[in-house]
């Protein structure tokens, strides 16, 4: 672990070796500096070549050490950049697979690089909300031209080293390396050390535009349109313009000043616990991370409606063969041509090739008999959501899979409990919740049943990584941790329009704080009688729980919402578009004067608290029951599965910027409002604790 040290002929290799992707942390950058220093004091050394082991070169920052002392303590990356600059003698960086962040500004330290086709290049920092550190900024313009550094600054997109290297005018490398990049390296290490110094610096590199300001101007309202909740990527303009405008050392202060001013941003921090969130979430603290697993190599569906295509797509995108189960011909025939006309959608997008849609579809198989299944390693049923026809499925399942098949239910409320009791082999049965449409959205819930194994969890997680999915693991309660959770926010929601608000002025609001939808769209969106049949349930499960009326008086007049053409709001055929509707206002009004209530004017402010302070109490009760491991687990389902702002880093992170005591003390008013739920306002005993000690969720 660090950086290794060899010899070959007249050449000294520092090899970087911290896996997985050679992270910069401490260990390593006084590894290395210790490797340049001794290089340079062999006199029968005469060049160095720096190079990564393993299946990067370097991703930058050691993640590990984020944020911490040891990520800035001497030789801090800077001064190793400096090192390297300064050598006597020529360094040549031999990057290949990944040379990434605080990676590749090491590499633009070096006097020359070579790169193994296909390497990822990139400066990825914008995505945590920050530029980049240690002269990004200051050297990529110098190598690749202003209008190409910046696009990848602000973007923090990877490009492949042989399409950089063919950029008229490039100086970012020296040369493209076929066959072992490290031979090729040494070979060219041993040519630069015959040339006479001083070898060239990019810091001494010419910088120019022809037409800067008007660039600038133009780059800076594009991203300002582009990114406005984000600071970071504008500040990427700034620091480029900087590397055009001012001196070299200047300019460096200029990024580095920038860089530790942005760390503190609030959009910075929700994005780097973003970052480290989804990370976080595939471990399991009672699940190591070396548990066996089971092989997953044939896929099966039950269902072929839109939830059970858009669950069979995930698979075929991953180049696992899918067999889709349905009960009539005709339903599998619909199916199949839904599936068909989402990848020719995509084809006509230019975002997939003929020959790609080709192969995915040849993946799929159909079928109508349980037998045609039995052989498949993982089976996700996606049945209509009713306790009796899940019972039918799984006993089936139950007769016919092979042992050691995986059965997954994609219940989004259900006890999955109760659903692997009507099996012989409940340690096989785990909850797959996948979001709508199942093909795009990024959530999958993983529902740990009781007696769910370990293996099954550990193989579900690696399977959800395979198909492009952020799994956070719940345990069993009614809602699991997103519905569960929606539930009180969609109380506040009816409350609101009681007191004295329309669903246009709570939607605004909501989507002014950042929220993609307000939640009276997303109830015309996803079906108002949805929420319908749940709080049926709801009236006879759990008697006390009050609800707003207004929300099934509008299921009374049949407005569903955008499938009935009429919901919250009125639609236009074939537009999606949310008209305020009059009828709605009246009901509302019509129901305010029957409850006895006086309209009030009610804040943005109130509107946007009472619903995400609701998301926070009840997920402190969800943290506090042990469905959720962890705080930023809750995060991670907000952000990829209900549209909460990723600059606001979900809702947890979101109360824990404004602080514990104050998220009391509001919540508290909210308990004195008479025609609120007083009750629920009471701060969750982990909440009320927290916020006594003075600690945060996150």
């Amino acid at each position: 672990m660090g950086a290794q040290y060899e010899v070959r002929g007249n050449v000294a290799v520092l090899t970087l070796d911290n896996p997985p992707v050679n992270g910069l942390g401490f260990d390593t950058r006084v590894q290395l500096a210790q490797g340049v220093e001794r290089a340079v004091a062999d006199a029968a050394v005469e060049a160095i070549v720096v190079t990564g082991a393993g299946k990067a070169f370097s991703g930058g920052a050691d993640i590990k050490e984020f944020g911490s002392p040891k990520s800035i303590a001497e030789p801090n990356l800077l001064s190793l950049i400096k090192l390297l600059e300064d050598c006597p003698k020529p360094v040549v960086a031999a990057v290949h697979s990944v040379c990434m962040g605080g990676g590749l500004e090491l590499a633009l330290g070096a006097h020359y690089r070579v790169a193994a086709p296909g390497t990822n290049v990139a400066l990825p920092e914008v995505k945590i909300g920050l530029i980049p550190g240690a002269g990004g900024t200051q050297r990529l313009p110098r190598v690749l031209g202003v209008e190409t550094a910046l696009n990848m600054i602000v973007s923090g997109e990877p490009v492949k080293s042989e399409v950089l290297a063919s950029l008229p005018g490039q100086k970012l490398f020296d040369k493209i390396i076929e066959g072992n990049v490290l031979d090729g390296a040494i070979a060219f290490a041993a040519e630069v050390a015959a040339k006479p110094g001083p070898h060239p610096r990019v810091r001494d590199f010419k910088v120019s535009h022809r037409d800067a300001d008007a660039y600038f101007g133009f780059a800076r309202n594009m991203v300002k349109g582009m990114a406005k909740n984000f600071p970071a990527p504008v500040k990427c303009v700034d620091a480029v313009e900087a590397c055009l405008k001012k001196k070299f050392d200047d300019g460096m202060l200029y990024e580095r000043e920038t860089f530790l001013a942005l760390m503190l941003t609030p959009e910075c921090k929700a994005l780097r616990h973003a970052f480290f969130g989804e990370r976080a979430a595939s471990k399991i603290p009672d699940v190591p991370e070396d548990t066996p697993q089971r092989k997953i190599e044939k896929v099966a569906v039950i269902g072929a409606g839109t939830m059970g295509g858009g669950i069979a797509m995930n698979f075929l995108n991953a180049g696992l063969p899918v067999v889709m189960l349905e009960m009539k011909q005709e339903a599998l025939d619909r199916g199949v041509a839904t599936i068909r006309k989402n990848y020719d959608a995509q084809v006509k997008k230019g975002k997939l090739k003929q020959d790609k849609l080709d192969a995915r579809m040849a993946l799929l198989s159909t079928t109508l008999n349980y037998a045609d299944i039995a052989s498949a390693d993982l089976v996700i049923e996606a049945v209509f959501e009713e306790m009796g026809v899940k019972e039918k499925v799984f006993k089936t399942l139950d007769e016919v899979m092979k042992p050691g098949a995986i059965l997954a239910s994609n219940t989004s409320t259900l006890d999955v409990n109760a659903i692997a009791a009507f099996t012989k082999r409940p340690q096989d049965v785990v909850g797959m919740h996948f979001f709508s449409p199942a093909n795009v959205m990024k959530l999958l819930e993983v529902v740990r049943g009781e007696k769910t194994a370990k293996d099954v969890l550990a193989t579900v997680m690696t399977i959800a990584k395979k198909i492009r999915k952020t799994a956070v693991v719940s345990g069993v309660c009614d809602g699991f941790i997103g519905n569960r959770m929606i539930e009180q926010y969609s109380r506040q929601a009816g409350f609101l329009l009681e007191e004295g608000c329309t669903p246009a002025q709570v939607d605004k609001a909501v989507e002014k704080f950042g929220f993609a939808m307000g939640p009276f769209r997303m109830g015309d969106l996803a079906g108002n009688d949805i929420g319908w049949a749940i709080r049926k349930r709801r009236y006879v499960e759990k008697p006390h729980m009050r609800y707003s009326k207004t929300a099934d008086l509008l299921c009374e007049l049949g407005r569903y919402g955008q499938k009935t053409g009429a919901g919250w709001y009125d639609y236009v055929p074939g537009k999606r578009d949310a008209i305020p509707s009059k009828l709605v206002e009246e009901m509302i009004e019509k129901h305010r004067a029957e409850i006895g209530v006086q309209p009030r004017k009610i804040s943005d402010d109130e509107i946007v608290h009472r619903l995400v302070y609701s998301l926070v109490n009840e997920a402190a009760k969800i943290l506090e029951e042990g469905i959720a491991s962890k705080a930023s687990d809750i995060d991670m389902v907000y952000l990829t599965g209900y549209g909460f702002p990723l600059f606001r880093g979900g809702p947890m992170c979101y109360a824990d910027s404004q602080g514990l005591f104050n998220v009391v003390q509001t919540m508290k008013k909210f308990a004195a409002n008479p025609h609120d739920d007083a009750s629920f306002w009471q701060p969750a005993p982990l909440l009320a604790k927290l916020a006594a000690e003075s600690k945060s969720f996150t």
